[in-house]
C-alpha cells in the first residue's frame, strides 16, 4: 500500500505506454517490504527542462528513472555526472544529494553488457555495431568500449549526434577503432538496434538483416513486444539474441543501489516481475 511515508521514484519519459520498469520494481518492493513505488510520468520534451528540477522539490522523492526522449537532455541539467554518463552523453538515473544538487548516472549500457556476458558471449576483442546514437545507443556504445571491444561501429540518421558519440569514444578510448556513418552489419560479431524502430507497426528494420552472419549476436532495446520484427528476422537467420527487457533486468540492481533501496539479482527480479505486452 502507498502511504504518506512512501518514497516515490519518478519514471520520466514520453509516451509512457511501453514502460515496463514499474512492473519489475513495484512487485520487488512489495515482496521485500520496501516502502517505495515507481510511478510513470509522461513529460513532453518541451516541458522537461522545467519539470526535472521541480520534481526534485518533492519531499518524498527518492530519485528518477529517465527514458526516451529525455536521456540526452538530462545531462545538461545535472550538477554532477558520472564518467559513464559523460562518455555516453546521456543519463537514465538521477538523485538529489544532501545539498539538493542533482547527481546523474547511466546504467543502460551496463545492463546491456551484463546481459550479453551472462549469455556466454565474449565482448573483449569483438567487433560491435550500434545503430542509434541517442541516449540508449550512446550508453551501450560506451559500455561496449569499456568492455574491451576492438572495433565499434556507430550509426545514426542524425549525423551531429552520431559524430558527437564517435568523438567522445575516440577521446576516451584512443586504442579503439571507431567507424561512424555506415550501418552495414556484415563483419560484426555483435549488432545492436538502439533506435525506436520496432515500436510502431510497419517500421522498417534498422539494418539489412540478410547481411548479418548467423554467428552474430543481435541485441534489441525496444520493449513494446518481446520479439520485435528485427529480432524475429535475426532469429530466422539463426542468430543468438537478447530481448529489450533483458537489459532492463540486468541494470535494475545498479539502480537500486544508486537510490539506496537495497539490491537484487536479475533472476530474483524476474521471479516477481509482472511484465505485460
Amino acid at each position: 500500500m502507498i502511504s504518506g511515508k512512501t518514497k516515490v521514484i519518478a519514471h520520466l519519459g514520453y509516451p509512457t505506454e511501453s514502460f515496463k520498469a514499474p512492473m519489475i520494481y513495484n512487485p520487488w518492493f512489495e515482496k521485500t517490504g520496501t516502502d517505495a513505488v515507481v510511478v510513470p510520468m509522461g513529460v513532453k520534451p518541451e516541458d522537461y527542462r522545467a519539470f526535472l528540477p521541480m520534481v526534485f522539490r518533492l519531499s518524498n522523492i527518492a530519485g528518477a528513472l529517465v527514458t526516451m526522449p529525455h536521456k540526452v537532455t538530462t545531462v545538461e541539467l545535472l550538477d554532477e555526472a558520472s564518467t559513464t554518463a559523460k562518455v555516453a552523453g546521456s543519463c537514465n538515473a538521477v538523485k538529489a544529494g544532501a545539498d539538493g544538487r542533482l547527481i546523474g548516472d547511466m546504467f543502460d549500457g551496463e545492463g546491456f553488457v551484463r546481459g550479453v556476458l551472462r549469455k556466454g558471449r565474449k565482448l573483449e576483442g569483438a567487433k560491435a555495431l550500434v545503430v542509434g546514437s541517442g541516449g540508449v545507443g550512446s550508453a551501450i556504445a560506451a559500455s561496449l568500449a569499456k568492455a574491451g571491444v576492438s572495433k565499434l561501429g556507430v550509426f545514426d540518421a542524425y549525423t551531429p549526434m552520431m559524430d558527437g558519440l564517435a568523438g567522445r569514444l575516440r577521446a576516451n578510448y584512443p586504442d579503439l577503432e571507431v567507424a561512424a556513418g555506415a550501418k552495414d552489419p556484415a563483419g560484426y560479431d555483435v549488432v545492436v538496434n538502439a533506435t525506436p524502430l520496432g515500436m510502431k507497426e510497419g517500421d522498417p528494420l534498422p539494418v539489412d538483416v540478410d547481411r548479418i552472419d548467423p554467428a552474430t549476436f543481435v541485441g534489441e532495446v525496444v520493449m513494446k513486444t518481446e520479439i520485435t520484427p528485427f529480432l524475429a528476422a535475426a532469429r530466422a537467420r539463426g542468430c543468438a539474441y537478447q530481448i529489450g527487457t533483458d537489459m532492463l533486468f540486468e541494470q535494475i540492481p545498479a539502480y537500486l543501489e544508486f537510490f539506496g533501496l537495497g539490491s537484487a539479482t536479475a533472476d530474483e527480479l524476474r521471479e516477481v516481475a509482472t511484465i505485460r505486452y
